[in-house]
C-alpha cells in the first residue's frame, strides 16, 4: 500500500507578480524548484497565508531570481505581497514513509533561500 506525503514545500514565499492573461500555472524562481525537489509541470497545491484560500495548478521553471508568479485563473486567488506556501506531495510505500523526510526550503522576504529543513516533520 502506498501513502500520500508532503514531498517538499517552499515555505512563505511572496507573490511577486500575477499574470491573469496567462495559461494556469505558478511560475517560480528555478533556483527554488531546485532546492525543493521539484519540477516542471508537477502538481503543487498553493496555500495562501493571507487569506487562507488553497488551490492547485501545475509549476513552470524561470531563471528571474526570486521570481513567484500566479498565472491565469490563480492570479485570481493571491495578490501581489500575500505569502504562499508551495507544496508537492509523493506517494510513498508505507515502509519508506516512517523514516521519510520532505523537504522545507524556507525564504526570505525577496525569496532567497535562508536554509533548507531536512528534519523529520511530526
Amino acid at each position: 500500500m502506498t501513502v500520500t506525503l508532503l514531498k517538499s514545500k517552499i515555505h512563505r514565499a511572496t507573490v511577486i507578480k500575477t499574470e491573469l492573461g496567462y495559461e494556469g500555472s505558478v511560475t517560480i524562481d528555478r533556483a527554488l524548484t531546485r532546492a525543493a525537489g521539484m519540477y516542471e509541470h508537477e502538481k503543487v497545491l498553493i496555500a495562501n497565508v493571507n487569506t487562507g484560500e488553497r488551490f492547485e495548478t501545475y509549476c513552470l521553471t524561470s531563471n528571474e531570481p526570486g521570481l513567484l508568479c500566479l498565472n491565469g485563473a490563480a492570479a485570481r486567488l493571491a495578490s501581489v505581497g500575500d505569502l504562499v506556501i508551495v507544496m508537492a506531495f509523493a506517494q510513498i510505500e508505507e515502509a519508506e514513509a516512517v523514516n521519510f523526510s520532505p523537504k522545507v526550503v524556507r525564504v526570505d522576504a525577496r525569496n532567497r533561500i535562508l536554509g533548507q529543513d531536512l528534519s523529520r516533520v511530526v
